[in-house]
Parts: structure tokens; C-alpha cells; sequence
């Protein structure tokens, strides 16, 4: 395909493969000699960060200063077959879990990066895109042949696969209760028994494929589609209680947020929507940031701020009171885009960038956007 190898260009040939996708052609069949690079989110865990780098390793850092915590060169048998990791890694207990591109899941212990267990033990599934949750003792994720699986936490053993869906997912499931919610290419959103796997409903009343990660929010599944509308489900039953008024330039990708009963909804086309929560009418006039760029990061609240960072590194913070909004920092100064979800902890916001040479944390004041440690290099020392 003559793809050139720097990061920008890969994006943008991973935005046009789902049309690809959506299509019916193979994504590994177009990927053809291209490496792929992930762009995992960071995680928090105690005074610990844990993130994959775009070399496949899974990385430990101290929060207080960004100090390895693990070894640089350890890789958990990961990078070695060349895989990408897109998915945030999850913690419980003394392990942290990670899903590969090369269809594959990790357990590693949190306080030495030794590895666990991996599943499947031989052989592999298809990608893995989407994040990995843990929760009641097992982890869940979703993968690229259509099914959520269900692993024993402790030991890797698996519990349960789900039905096929009609396509890919890409998604990150969220768990509530006894409920998995989790998107598909096939234009579905679906809510399956935790214990089991079971369908419990589906919602397919979208008009494009869905890759983002809901929202659950006061017994409301909140979801953005490709067709470039926002829904809101009703997590008890599936139905449909509204979809947006407004109807976006570009698809939805990013996880919206919620605060006050408001969503916060970024969009492809460079604007956050400002939604009611229970209405689905525009509160306010979609905020667009001072140089349009696409926003695939999920964002996050801290202090009735939301923290947007858009694909050509610039990080924003949008005030709840009257949706202004305030440049915290441009990482693009340093060459650096962003396409990771943010995490925030105690007030800072870290943020994981990427260049064709580098790839960078940074860790920021949530509110002034000063540095709380000087950014860190996640390659391979």
C-alpha cells in the first residue's frame, strides 16, 4: 500500500480502514508491511501510572515524578511479536491486565511487571482494540471477531464467550451491576449478562457503525455513532429515550462525559457538544476549539472542568459555568498528537503523546496546566 511509516499518516490510514471495515474487507489484509503503533491511556492505581507505550511495552511510572517503576526493557513477551496496544490498561488487586493487537490478553503483577498469565495460552484471537475491564473477579473485553469474552481474573482461564455480533468491536465494555455494555461495528449497542454472557437487550437503532465506549449515567446508556448522532438508552430495558437534536459535522469516537446532568460530547469535527442530559437538547451552542482539530481522546472532568485534548496536541479546559474555553497546553510545540484517552488523579491530568520519533507522558496541573514532572520518554532505554 506504500504506507509511509511516521504517525500521522498511520492514523489516518486506521480512520480510513474502518470505512474499510464497515465495508466488509479485512483490516489485516489492508494493513499489509505497516507496523501499527496503539495510543493506550494511562491508568492509576495508588502512587502508580501503568500505560502501554506505542512499542508494545507495558510501562509502570511513580505519579509523584514519573520515575520507572519497572524495568525499560521489560516486555512481557509483547513487543518481541511486534503487536500495538490501543486499549487503557486495568488494575485489581495485585495485577494489572492488557489486551494486544495480536489478540491476546496479559496479566502481569503490578509491583515487578512479571508476567502471569496470557490468554489464550496458544494461538491467538483476532485484535484486540478496545481496553480490558476487571470487575467481581473477572476481566472482561471485546474483540475484532465480534464476541466479549469473560476470563477468570486470578488465573486466565475463560468463563464465557459471547454470541457473535454482527461485526468488529472495537470498543471498551463497561460494566454496571450485572450488566456489560459494549458497541459494534454492526450499528448496535448491547447489554449482556455479566455471570453468563447472555444477551439481555440490544439497541439498533443507529444508522452507523459504533466504535466508542458508552457512557452509563443515572440508569442511561449514553452512546455516539458513526451515523453522527449521540443516543441515549434506557440501560434497564434498550429503548431509545432520545437522540440528539443536533446532528454532528464528523463521527463520534471519543467517550462522552457527564457533569451536572450535562454531557460533554467531542466529536471528529473538532467541536464538543453540550447536550442535556435528559432531553438531549443542545444546553449551550457545540463549542469549537480556537484551530478545529479532530478530538478521538476521551476526555475527562476534574474540578467542574473538562479536559479535551484534540489530534494535534493541544489540551483544553472547558469551564461547566459558562463554557469558556482555556488553552492548557500545546504539545504540538513539541511535535507531539494526541489520540489516547486522558486519565486524571488528584488533580492532574496525564496525557500520552505520540510523534514518529517520540513518545511521551505528560503529566499537567488539571487547572493551570503547569507541569507536575517534566515530560517522560516511554521508549525502550
Amino acid at each position: 500500500m506504500g504506507i509511509k511509516h511516521n504517525r500521522r499518516l498511520w492514523v489516518k490510514v486506521l480512520l480510513l480502514l474502518v470505512i474499510v471495515v464497515i465495508g466488509g474487507a479485512t483490516v489485516s489484509g489492508c494493513y499489509g508491511r505497516s507496523q501499527p503503533r496503539g495510543w493506550s491511556g494511562a491508568i492509576t492505581a495508588d502512587d502508580a501510572l501503568f500505560l502501554a507505550s506505542v512499542e508494545g511495552r507495558l510501562v509502570s511510572l511513580n505519579k509523584s515524578d514519573g520515575s520507572r517503576l519497572w524495568p525499560a526493557d521489560s516486555t512481557l513477551g509483547i513487543s518481541e511479536s511486534g503487536t500495538a496496544i490501543y486499549g487503557t490498561p486495568a488494575v485489581a488487586g495485585d495485577l494489572v491486565y492488557v489486551g494486544g493487537y495480536n489478540g491476546r490478553v496479559y496479566a502481569v503483577t503490578s509491583s515487578t511487571g512479571a508476567l502471569r498469565w496470557v490468554y489464550p495460552r496458544e494461538g491467538s484471537l483476532e485484535p484486540i482494540i478496545g481496553g480490558v475491564v476487571v470487575s467481581q473477579g473477572m476481566v472482561y473485553f471485546g474483540c475484532s471477531d465480534g464476541k466479549v469474552y469473560a476470563l477468570d481474573a486470578v488465573t486466565g482461564d475463560r468463563v464465557w464467550q459471547s454470541f457473535e455480533t454482527g461485526d468488529k468491536i472495537w470498543s471498551t465494555p463497561v460494566v454496571d451491576g450485572e450488566t456489560i455494555y459494549i458497541s459494534s461495528f454492526d450499528n448496535k449497542l448491547y447489554a449482556l449478562d455479566a455471570n453468563t454472557g447472555s444477551k439481555k437487550w440490544e439497541f439498533g437503532e443507529a444508522k452507523g457503525a459504533i466504535v466508542a465506549t458508552p457512557l452509563v449515567y443515572e440508569n442511561t446508556v449514553y452512546i455516539g455513532s458513526f451515523d453522527r448522532y449521540l443516543y441515549a438508552v434506557d440501560a434497564t430495558d434498550g429503548s431509545l429515550r432520545w437522540r440528539s437534536e443536533v446532528e454532528a459535522d464528523k463521527w463520534f469516537w471519543a467517550k462522552p462525559v457527564v457533569y451536572n446532568n450535562v454531557i460533554y460530547a467531542p466529536n471528529l469535527d473538532g467541536k464538543v457538544y453540550i447536550l442535556d442530559a435528559s432531553s438531549g437538547r443542545e444546553v449551550a451552542g457545540a463549542v469549537e476549539l480556537d484551530s478545529p482539530s479532530p478530538i478521538s481522546s476521551d476526555p475527562v472532568v476534574v474540578d467542574g472542568k473538562v479536559i479535551i485534548a484534540s489530534q494535534e496536541g493541544k489540551v483544553y479546559s472547558l469551564d461547566t459555568s459558562n463554557n469558556q474555553v482555556v488553552l492548557l497546553r500545546n504539545v504540538g510545540d513539541d511535535g507531539q498528537e494526541i489520540y489516547a484517552p486522558l486519565c486524571a488523579s488528584d488533580g492532574a491530568v496525564y496525557i500520552h503523546a505520540q510523534s514518529s520519533k517520540e513518545d511521551t507522558l505528560y503529566a499537567l496541573n488539571a487547572l493551570t496546566g503547569v507541569e507536575v514532572w517534566r515530560p517522560v520518554s516511554l521508549s525502550s532505554e
